[in-house]
């Protein structure tokens, strides 16, 4: 980690993360990120998407919101994003996408993105996040691209020591309906008894504080 980041004020922020939401099993599951991204944006707000070479969110954001200026962010040119790297942005956004990318990232480069990120975003800004579930195993160890394994407190620790406050956390799952109320309603006590989880992502919500 770099020297910069005081462990003692990382085990406080992870803490604090873990009083507030509890364990795992405590954090609500989330079915649809969607409707849950809509309810942060507002028509005309500024989005930076990290990591999206297909611009999909794009597309289904503009059903709603058709106003919204959306620019996106990632290394692959195939998709001929709008910057390649996030150090040559100079504009700033309301919104800002991070799906299922820190963990592809070193820890230290992962701290530097966020801090780069909280400084693209405007005052009272939102950052939407996700990282695959390190309760449940698979999410993680599937992919060799992956490095780092966050646990939920400790990226919620991570974001409050980078000047973030925490809005809203979740686990997402989404099943066909039998399956889904079989998992959360009947195998869930026996998750927890084992120490695993069967959700698949952990996301956060998190906001940059006004300045004063």
């Amino acid at each position: 980690m770099p020297e910069r980041v005081s462990w003692s004020k990382l085990f406080s922020n992870r803490r604090a993360v873990h009083k507030q939401y509890g364990d795992i099993w405590d954090i609500g599951i989330l079915k649809k990120r969607l409707p849950l991204m809509l309810s942060v944006i507002r028509d005309g707000d500024r989005i930076l998407d990290v990591g999206s070479s297909t611009r999909e969110w794009e597309v289904r954001v503009r059903e709603r919101y058709p106003h919204i200026v959306y620019k996106n962010m990632d290394v692959d040119e195939e998709g001929c994003p709008d910057y390649r790297t996030l150090g040559e942005i100079e504009e700033t956004f309301d919104i800002v996408f991070l799906f299922e990318v820190i963990e592809h990232l070193s820890l230290g480069d992962g701290m530097d993105m966020l801090k780069k990120v909280h400084a693209l975003l405007s005052n009272g800004g939102h950052l939407i996040l996700t990282t695959p579930n390190i309760f449940n195993p698979s999410r993680f160890w599937r992919d060799a691209t992956h490095k780092v394994a966050y646990c939920y407190d400790e990226l919620g620790g991570i974001l409050l020591g980078n000047g973030f406050s925490i809005v809203s956390m979740h686990r997402t799952y989404n099943d066909a309906f039998h399956r889904f109320l079989f998992r959360v309603y009947v195998m869930a006590p026996l998750f927890r008894f084992l120490g695993i989880d069967f959700t698949k992502s952990i996301l956060i919500v998190a906001r940059k504080e006004e300045a004063r």
